[in-house]
């Protein structure tokens, strides 16, 4: 039974078995450039080699470059057309993300897709560089800066190549496990009640109400480029390593039915299609604002709906990283 919903094809024409090189099969990519973070493990690195092996000019943004020339160098064995490049990138640290995004700007010129994938899971308390709690720093504040720096880019290639940008914030079902308030606005940095899970699912709220305030904006300004969230479907990956609960999680959930074996039954080339899908595929034209999962438009959570939280989200973000450029200056 669960294999058959699992192969269920969608309105899209694809299922959860989907892979990535499947929904893109016959996209010509050639002339578009897409970064993507967090390109050096799993769904990340996946979603780099099919994007380039569609022709794609793609910049992984990565924390560790030498491993990001690591998997340049696998993606250009296998794919010897592939364009591709690593540029050294720490969501956890704004300053990072601000050079990151100012170098890119001074070296292309063009940038079609932003994928914000990377993202840590299940991490002990602790602060960022910037004095954050590390995982709404990584998973959702240095993914809202960048995109942030990156957009005039954007915005300027839209308009000259005539072609809809897409930026694409990779969530996760687990958005529906945040805290019971949601975004912990008043307690972002508070170890008591901290809880590792919770704190991880809360950001990948974040990414979802992020996607959804942005294509408000982007809609308002009239511009041609959309912004969509997606659930990959693929747990059991490098993110899971801080945490031996959540790597036995894994295993037990394998065996589970419904919800919980949905989540951890794709493997990596199943787990990148939904990203490939929303970044590549004609059928997501015009579509803003939407979660996807399975290659399809699903339904998150109320709270991921919530116009006023979004909204809220936004202006927090801003805020709390105009306070961090203050104190650096002040030091």
């Amino acid at each position: 039974m669960k294999l058959w919903l699992f192969n269920r094809k969608g309105p899209s024409g694809f299922s959860a078995s989907s892979t990535a090189e499947e929904v893109t099969d016959g996209i010509d990519g050639s002339g578009l450039t897409a970064i993507v973070t967090g390109a050096t493990s799993g769904i990340g690195t996946e979603t780099a080699r099919v994007l380039a092996l569609r022709g794609v000019h793609v910049v992984m943004g990565v924390r560790d470059i030498a491993a990001g020339k690591d998997v340049k160098e696998t993606i250009v064995k296998e794919i010897p057309s592939a364009k591709v490049d690593a540029m050294e990138l720490d969501l956890s640290s704004l300053e990072s993300v601000r050079n990151f995004a100012s170098e890119y700007n001074i070296q292309h010129h063009q940038l079609n897709i932003l994928i914000n994938n990377a993202g840590i899971m299940g991490t002990p308390f602790m602060l960022s560089k910037d004095n954050i709690e590390l995982q709404f720093a990584t998973n959702h504040l240095g993914h809202f800066l960048l995109t942030n720096l990156l957009l005039d880019t954007m915005k300027k290639t839209a308009r000259k190549s005539g072609r809809e940008g897409r930026i694409i914030n990779v969530s996760s079902e687990g958005h529906r496990l945040a805290y019971h308030e949601g975004i912990r606005f008043d307690k972002i940095n508070d170890p008591s009640g901290y809880n590792g899970f919770r704190a991880y699912s809360q950001s990948k709220l974040a990414n979802i109400l992020h996607a959804n305030e942005l294509a408000r904006h982007l809609k308002e300004d009239g511009v041609d480029i959309t912004a969509n969230s997606v659930h990959p479907g693929a747990i059991a990956t490098n993110i899971i390593r801080h945490n031996s609960l959540f790597r036995s999680m894994s295993t037990i959930l394998h065996a589970l039915p419904g919800i919980a074996g949905k989540w951890l039954l794709k493997n990596v080339q199943q787990g990148a299609a939904t990203t490939c899908y929303v970044a590549l595929h004609p059928q997501v034209k015009g579509k803003s604002g939407f979660y996807f999962s399975d290659s399809k438009v699903a339904q998150p959570s109320s709270q991921a709906l919530n116009v006023e939280v979004a909204r809220k989200l936004w202006d927090f973000s801003m805020n709390l990283i105009n306070k961090c450029s203050e104190n650096k200056s002040m030091h």
